[in-house]
């Protein structure tokens, strides 16, 4: 097998791809001596609400802000009191839970399909009671949580939809991206993301024109105008440098996602291991060609995170090290065994803990080539346990 190190991700050869306009856009941002609150993130919030497909986009310091805005700015406006419940996949990364708990309200964990990994649609209502009021999806790994029957359950319900879309961007359902498909939706821009910044970052998208105009504000101290304050909020700003960067890289996601397909569409044809299993949802998502039309199709996956399973992940996981190729985890320890949680008495959580334990990442993302893969899908299929 041919000897050559693989990066997970490798930020430095990604932020290259365009470098030289992701430099131009920081000078100019950097001469014009605005730096927060400006004409910058005015326009990437412009642009990417143009690209979602919704009314507003409020820009936010980072993809938690986003989210914890979310539910605060419902309890605001009075949709939302301390104690209600939102239904969330048990098997989310613990942001998801974060913004609901800080929030004063009572997260309500359902368990996940084996099949696309993603919260079980035919579980959620069975877990509704009187106290529930939201159903938070969360598009884990780059793959669709949406499914039109959760939309059902909310509209017959009168609950609220709210997507966690930090690890989904240009992620579809037909022709709709995620971050369009709920009440609101909470995006992050952290440099690992499909859109990175290179710093944190985040906003909140939604048609609804009361709740962005309370988040903006909240996100500014709780003001609406300078010096006057009728929330009490908080400090959660984009900066003008990172919508500069943003702006840039908006214009590629499309063709960034795309070559992930390829990526992942060299392991799923690749890799035999049968100690290794690739999520059924995953495997047919990077089969599928996108679009060849002016609008880019992608089959409800943004290829964020090319997750594999395998009982014997720990040994794999060393396996592909000694070849020189790096991996992750994502994510070691469920947020229902996580200690500041603890009061919680570890609920049984079975396929939620057998993720955790099993989940895999391989490199997969547009900076790589061809030759990449195939090494990282050789390696995969030399394991034995």
């Amino acid at each position: 097998m041919r000897d050559r190190r693989v990066k997970y991700l490798d930020l430095g050869a990604i932020t290259a791809m365009h470098g030289e306009e992701i430099e131009q856009a920081v000078v100019e941002a950097t001469r014009s001596g605005w730096y927060l609150l400006g004409s910058r993130v005015k326009a990437f919030e412009e642009q990417y609400a143009g690209y979602i497909g919704t009314k507003h986009c409020v820009a936010t310091a980072n993809g938690l802000d986003a989210l914890t805005l979310i539910l605060r700015a419902y309890k605001e406006i009075g949709l939302l009191s301390e104690g209600d419940e939102v239904i969330v996949p048990a098997n989310t990364y613990i942001a998801s839970i974060l913004a609901i708990t800080e929030n004063g309200l009572r997260p309500i964990l359902v368990e996940p399909s084996m099949d696309n990994l993603q919260i079980d649609d035919s579980l959620i209502e069975q877990a509704l009671t009187p106290r529930t009021k939201a159903i938070m999806i969360v598009h884990l790994y780059g793959m669709l949580a949406f499914t039109p029957r959760i939309l059902d359950i909310c509209q017959r319900h009168g609950l609220k939809l709210i997507e966690d879309n930090a690890q989904a961007h240009g992620c579809r359902f037909g022709h709709r991206l995620t971050g369009s498909l709920s009440d609101a939706a909470g995006h992050s821009f952290y440099p690992g993301k499909n859109l990175g910044a290179l710093g944190d970052a985040g906003c909140v998208t939604t048609d609804d024109d009361a709740l962005a105009q309370t988040i903006r504000a909240m996100a500014n101290y709780g003001s609406e105008r300078k010096y006057v304050f009728g929330y009490r909020g908080m400090n959660s700003r984009m900066d003008e440098l990172q919508a500069a960067i943003l702006s840039v890289k908006l214009k590629y996601i499309d063709e960034d996602n795309r070559r992930r397909q390829e990526i992942a569409r060299i392991y799923v044809e690749g890799i035999s291991n049968p100690y290794v299993s690739i999520p059924k949802a995953l495997r047919e998502s990077a089969a599928r060609e996108g679009s060849s039309g002016e609008e880019p199709l992608l089959p409800g996956n943004a290829f964020h995170i090319f997750t594999v399973l395998s009982p014997h992940r720990d040994s794999l996981q060393a396996h592909l090290a000694s070849k020189g190729i790096e991996t992750m985890i994502h994510y070691p320890i469920p947020p229902h065994h996580q200690r500041c949680y603890a009061s919680w008495g570890r609920p049984s959580l079975p396929l939620t803990e057998q993720i955790h334990a099993q989940e895999l990442s391989l490199p997969c993302n547009q900076a790589m080539t061809n030759e990449d893969a195939q090494i990282v899908a050789e390696a995969v299929n030399s394991f034995k346990p």
